[in-house]
């Protein structure tokens, strides 16, 4: 069983409730901005940062083989009664997100002028995944059967868990921390802070195996 795979990455990402008036350093000094900033990035609640979309392509190739031992000796022979070979391409979609809406003073850390946000941690949901049956190509020798239904079926989850395991080298964790730094960073600033004393951080580093904790499989993924 092969695989091959090309990802399209959408990376974007917005958030409801920023604030458009600029608080002057007298009232940074003066006031306890740290409220105000949990409540606007609280309105964000579910922060959709990157897209992926997923194309992969299946395919299995089945051969008749003759296996065994002939006088102490091997057999490995390929049979000339024709092979089966199948494509089957598949579509997925992955969306990252991070949750805001249990966000609280725990996530800010701040030390003078310094701020830290530390994310919740990420998640990333399968929203779909779909076999397009339209270019399912398949090859059957004269002398075989056709692949039967339980045997596609098992080829198109095959491709699916492939599309999962695959999820920790594309990077979408760092990805998603990028995006959310793009909305929360101009949050912060309005609060009075300037922009290179403003860290967005995730409360540990996470490694590539750590991304199928975070994995939900909603809609039509399964």
């Amino acid at each position: 069983m092969r695989f091959l795979a090309v990802v399209a990455v959408l990376s974007g990402s917005s958030c409801s409730g920023r604030g458009d008036r600029q608080p002057s350093e007298t009232a940074y000094q003066s006031v306890d901005t740290v409220p105000m900033l949990i409540m606007q990035i609280q309105k964000c609640s579910r922060l959709y940062t990157t897209e992926y979309k997923v194309h992969k392509i299946v395919t299995h190739e089945d051969v008749v083989k003759l296996q065994g031992a002939l006088l102490k000796q091997s057999i490995d022979i390929k049979l000339p009664v024709g092979d089966r070979k199948v494509a089957i391409p598949i579509d997925a979609t992955l969306k990252a997100y991070i949750d805001f809406s249990n966000f609280s003073e725990k996530n800010i850390e701040r030390h003078g002028q310094k701020i830290t946000i530390l994310l919740p941690d990420p998640k990333v949901e399968l929203t779909s995944s779909k076999v397009n049956q339209q270019e399912i190509r398949s090859f059957v020798g004269f002398v075989r059967s056709g692949f039967t239904d339980e045997e596609m079926t098992r080829y198109e989850r095959q491709g699916r868990e492939a599309i999962i395991q695959s999820i920790p080298r594309l990077g979408i964790v760092d990805m998603a921390r990028e995006s959310a730094a793009r909305v929360l960073v101009p949050m912060v600033q309005q609060m009075g802070y300037r922009e290179e004393d403003i860290t967005v951080a995730y409360r540990k580093e996470f490694k590539p195996f750590d991304v199928s904790k975070f994995l939900e499989i909603v809609g039509n993924g399964k």
